[in-house]
C-alpha cells in the first residue's frame, strides 16, 4: 500500500527514539495508553512508522514550553514518519490533520516543524494540480525568456474604482505584465468589488484591443466560498485571466473549490506566513507548504524576496524558489512570486543565486515611487533583469540604463 512520508525537525527532553514513537502513535492508531481493539493486525495496517532518525545536537534551553527535563538537556533531530494512504485516502484536510494536527501540542516536544513531505504517484490521478502554472501564466501574458514583471496597487486600500483604473492605465501603457490588488482589499466602502472589476477591466480590455497585450490582473476574491464562486464567474465574464486568494485565510477546501473551476490562473497570497513559519522550531517549512498548495491547485505562490523588508533570510527565500521549481508528480508547475520591498537592485543577486527567470517579480513602491513615475519603474525593472541575465552588477547596469540608474539613486541606500 502506498505511503506518505513527512520529515520533521524535533526537539525533545526525552530520548529521540521514544519521542518519535509518541508522534507516530498519537497521529495514527495509538494513544497515551494501550486500548482494547488496537490489535497487532490493526497496527500493522494503520500505524504510522518511524522510517529514519538523524540526531543533530543537544541544547540546554527549550525552544517552546513542554515537559520538564531532569538533566536540563533537549535533543534535536530530523525524524521521518510515514503513513499508509489507507488512513485518510485522498482527503487533503484529513491528511493535514494527520501530518500537522495534535502533534504540535504533545508535551514530549519542545520544538516541532514539518520540513517536507512526499506523496505517492497516485495523487496525480486524484488531484489536477495547478491548471496553468509557469507555462500557462507565460502563455496568458505572452511573456517569455524573462520574469513576469508585476506590481501591487498602492495605496493598498482607499482608492476608488476610478482611481484604481487610472493607475492601471498608466501601468498598462508602461508595459507591465501583472497587476494585483493588495491582500487587504476585497471590497471596501469606496471600492465595491464589481465596480472595481468593471473599471479596471475596461482599461485592460481597451489596452488589449489596441496593443494585443493583455495585462493579468489578480483581483482579490477572498471571501466565503459561495461569494468567491459568484465573483469568480464575474471575473471570467469580464475577460480577465486571474484571481487572487489569501490562501491561509480561506483554507484548503475553499481554495481548492476555486482552483477546481479551472478557468482562471490563481494567485496564492500567503499572508499570515510568519505565523506558520517564523519560529525556527515550530510550524512548517516552505518546501512542505508549497507542495500542499500545489496539490490544491494554486498557480502562483509568494516566496518573499532577496533583501526583503520582512524577517526572512535570503537563504530561506532561495530555498523557497528552488522548491517551487522542483518537479512534482510529473508536472504540477507553480510560479514563484518574488515580492516584499523589491526593486531592480535585487535582480542581479536573485538571478545569481537561483539561475532562473521563471518568476513573477513584483515591486510595489519600487515601481510606483520611481522618480520617473510608474512607467519609469516598469522600464527600470525590465532593465534590471536584462542586466542580471547578462551578468552585470548593479553599478554596471546603472551606467548602461538611465531608468535603472534613477532607481539606484532613489532606492539604492534602502535595505
Amino acid at each position: 500500500m502506498e505511503r506518505i512520508t513527512a520529515r520533521y525537525l524535533i526537539e525533545t527532553p526525552i530520548a529521540v527514539e521514544k519521542a518519535a514513537a509518541v508522534l507516530a502513535g498519537e497521529q495514527s492508531s495509538g494513544t497515551f495508553v494501550a486500548v482494547p481493539g488496537e490489535t497487532d493486525e490493526l497496527k500493522q495496517r494503520f500505524a504510522a512508522r518511524v522510517e529514519a532518525i538523524t540526531p543533530i545536537e543537544t541544547v540546554s534551553q527549550p525552544a517552546i514550553p513542554g515537559i520538564a527535563t531532569e538533566n536540563g538537556t533537549y535533543h534535536r533531530a530530523f525524524v521521518e514518519v510515514s503513513w499508509s494512504i489507507e488512513n485518510f485516502g485522498y482527503n487533503l484536510p484529513a491528511m493535514i490533520s494527520t501530518l500537522q494536527g495534535n502533534l504540535y501540542e504533545i508535551t514530549q516536544f519542545t520544538g516541532l516543524k514539518l520540513m517536507d513531505l512526499e506523496v505517492p504517484p497516485s495523487f496525480a490521478d486524484q488531484f489536477a494540480g495547478p491548471r496553468f502554472g509557469i507555462e500557462g501564466c507565460r502563455k496568458l501574458t505572452n511573456v517569455y525568456d524573462r520574469p513576469l514583471i508585476g506590481t501591487i496597487i498602492k495605496p493598498s486600500i482607499g482608492l476608488s474604482p476610478e482611481q484604481t483604473a487610472d493607475m492601471v492605465k498608466v501601468l498598462a501603457e508602461a508595459g507591465i505584465d501583472f497587476i494585483k490588488d493588495d491582500e487587504l482589499l476585497v471590497a471596501s466602502a469606496n471600492s465595491p468589488f464589481e465596480k472595481r472589476l468593471e473599471a479596471v477591466m475596461r482599461v485592460i480590455n481597451n489596452h488589449a484591443d489596441k496593443t494585443g497585450k493583455r495585462v493579468m490582473y489578480a483581483i482579490n476574491i477572498s471571501d466565503e466560498v459561495d461569494n468567491m464562486l459568484r465573483n469568480y464567474e464575474k471575473v471570467v465574464a469580464s475577460g480577465n485571466t486571474c484571481a487572487m486568494v489569501s490562501i491561509n485565510s480561506v483554507g484548503l477546501s475553499g481554495v481548492k473549490k476555486v482552483c477546481d473551476q479551472g478557468q482562471l490562473a490563481i494567485h496564492g497570497h500567503r499572508n499570515g506566513w510568519g505565523m506558520l513559519n517564523r519560529h525556527p522550531l515550530l510550524g512548517i517549512e516552505f518546501p512542505a507548504y508549497q507542495k500542499i498548495w500545489r496539490l490544491v491547485g494554486v498557480d502562483q505562490l509568494h516566496v518573499n524576496g532577496i533583501q526583503n523588508k520582512f524577517w526572512e533570510s535570503d537563504d530561506s527565500v532561495v530555498r523557497s524558489i528552488e522548491s517551487c521549481l522542483k518537479p512534482m508528480l510529473g508536472g504540477y508547475s507553480i510560479l514563484p512570486v518574488v515580492s516584499s520591498g523589491q526593486w531592480g537592485g535585487q535582480a542581479p543577486e536573485t538571478y545569481r543565486r537561483t539561475q532562473t527567470t521563471d518568476l513573477l517579480y513584483m515591486a510595489g513602491g519600487g515601481i510606483m515611487a520611481h522618480p520617473d513615475g510608474p512607467a519609469g519603474g516598469v522600464v527600470a525593472l525590465k532593465q534590471a533583469w536584462e542586466a542580471a541575465v547578462d551578468g552585470l552588477s548593479v553599478e554596471e547596469a546603472a551606467n548602461k540604463y538611465p531608468e535603472f540608474a534613477n532607481s539606484v539613486k532613489k532606492f539604492g541606500s534602502k535595505k
